[in-house]
């Protein structure tokens, strides 16, 4: 098996409002948009965001677990400055993110913050000054 990840899916309420967040508030272009479905969206060379209305996405793939909490795992939008993560943590307050946390400094030199989208998956805004953090931006 190759060493790559091809899609990254998250099932969502309500798929109206993730489309409005995504594409209307912080500007993405779908690339494919089944109305009450699915809406995928190119999201880097080789890997496409897609946002499945929760019952199309338990049909395929089983039940949702829920309960307390966040939902394990986070994604990461990785930018080069400081001034760039605070200025994407703007857009997505403007856009309707609950703010979970403003920007700071991490212990191992990042500059982080994070917002929840819609269904409150966790986004983390990041400058990463590492090799690795370099190794992601375009």
């Amino acid at each position: 098996m190759d060493q790559r990840i091809s899609f990254v899916t998250l099932a969502v309420a309500d798929l109206d409002a993730s489309r409005s967040f995504y594409v209307d508030g912080l500007g993405w272009e779908p690339a494919l948009l089944v109305p009450g479905e699915v809406l995928m969206i190119s999201a880097g060379e080789r890997l496409v965001f897609s946002l499945w209305a929760r019952p199309h996405f338990e049909a395929e793939v089983g039940p949702i677990a829920s309960g307390p909490g966040v939902a394990p795992f986070t994604l990461s939008h990785n930018v080069l400055t400081e001034a760039e993560v605070d200025e994407v943590l703007a857009l997505a307050r403007s856009a309707g993110a609950d703010p979970v946390q403003a920007a700071q400094r991490r212990e191992w030199g990042g500059w982080t913050g994070y917002f929840a989208d819609p269904d409150g998956y966790r986004w983390e805004i990041a400058t990463n000054p590492g090799p690795i953090g370099r190794q992601v931006l375009p």
